[in-house]
């Protein structure tokens, strides 16, 4: 069992921080980081769980269009910035397929460090914006596999 944990990419500023669209950074990010995953053929997820903000939602669109995933697309509550990660890590709990969640920090980070270590205060990953950490689990441990970023992408 494995997992994608991807931060969304590059938005444009705004007031409301709900409504924030893709900027062409992001846009090239998702190129950059998508063309390199779909080379590689790295990714296979079977359902993309972004959160209801804008910037997430369509990063979730361009990156299942981007790797050729045809994954179904699912708004889910409890990844949005500031919320907890253990209810994420409850729900991944039951996992049988491939997820890739699309979020915003400092929530991955601390989802990450909690899956790996245990626990999620001092996070010890950090997120650039549309970068992908795969975490595989081994029965009830989870270790990293890979993490890409757009520079690295390129």
């Amino acid at each position: 069992m494995h997992i994608y944990l991807v931060r969304h990419a590059h938005a444009l500023d705004g007031d409301n921080d709900a409504v924030r669209p893709l900027s062409k950074k992001g846009l090239a990010q998702i190129r950059a980081v998508g063309g390199r995953l779909r080379e590689t053929k790295a990714v296979n997820a079977k359902e993309i769980w972004h959160s209801y903000l804008v910037r997430s939602h369509e990063t979730a669109v361009r990156l299942n269009k981007r790797l050729r995933l045809d994954a179904e697309l699912c708004s889910v509550s409890a990844i949005k910035p500031d919320d907890e990660p253990e209810t994420i890590a409850r729900r991944l709990e039951n996992l049988r397929e491939p997820v890739m969640l699309v979020g915003h920090e400092p929530h991955l980070s601390a989802l990450a460090t909690l899956l790996i270590l245990g626990q999620a205060a001092a996070p010890r990953f950090h997120f650039k914006k549309c970068s992908v950490l795969r975490l595989d689990r081994d029965g009830e441990h989870w270790s990293v596999r890979w993490q890409v970023s757009p520079e690295v992408a390129k």
